[in-house]
């Protein structure tokens, strides 16, 4: 793929794993099982295709509302995860960062994917965003009161300088979002980086999407006609 029409920055919302399990009678969190093991496919071929960031909304700060034996199954299976993975990420040239309000989830998974941070710094063929009791919104709001401590004067605020208060500072702007699970919307996910992002809608469940689905959406990105207003 030439480096011109190559998205630089793809999101992924993973939707439909409860969908997943529930149709083939399931505990829900079966379904978030697969849903992790489905990532990591496609990170391997989103590196492959030369995707500078790859982005993928994992829990929402609306999906604290989900039953309480749901939501700490999550975070026990973030945390077995990034546990699990790191020395892979590491060795795949994987860098990631955790976006969202990390502070407001439990100790112990704080300290593994912080711990996790640190040890893929150093890599440089992809940017692994793990968007974590992420929103849009509370994004911008927290970009907002981050410029109000810093006491940046209102004549100094621009898009360039509010971007720099974002969880994604430094990166790229989305390209491409794609959505599994059949519903069309982008439900509060990279609002201001996802500006003129091209959207692609999979009708596959998350753990049912491989790597060939992504390089579809890749292919369908590359036929497009992006103009940007003009």
């Amino acid at each position: 793929m030439p480096d011109e029409v190559r998205p630089r920055h793809v999101a992924i919302i993973a939707d439909g794993n409860r969908r997943w399990a529930r149709e083939r009678g399931l505990p829900v969190l079966a379904g978030h099982i697969q849903g992790v093991e489905a990532i990591r496919p496609v990170v391997r071929r989103a590196r492959d295709q030369g995707v500078e960031t790859l982005s993928v909304y994992t829990f929402s700060t609306e999906n604290w509302t989900r039953p309480e034996d749901e939501v700490s199954g999550l975070f026990g299976l973030i945390d077995g995860a990034v546990r699990q993975y790191t020395d892979e990420l590491i060795s795949e040239g994987v860098r990631v960062r955790v976006i969202g309000r990390l502070h407001e989830a439990p100790a112990d998974v704080q300290r593994s994917i912080r711990a996790a941070e640190e040890r893929t710094d150093g890599g440089s063929r992809l940017t692994l965003n793990i968007c974590f009791n992420y929103s849009g919104r509370a994004e911008i709001v927290d970009a907002a009161r981050a410029m109000l401590a810093a006491r940046v004067e209102p004549d100094q605020i621009d898009e360039d300088h509010f971007a720099e208060h974002l969880y994604t500072a430094g990166q790229p702007d989305v390209d491409l979002i794609i959505r599994t699970g059949g519903d069309q919307r982008t439900s509060n996910f990279l609002l201001w980086q996802a500006a003129y992002a091209e959207l692609a809608f999979c009708p596959k469940f998350w753990p049912d999407f491989t790597a060939d689905d992504f390089d579809a959406a890749l292919a369908d990105y590359v036929r497009r006609d992006r103009r940007f207003g003009g």
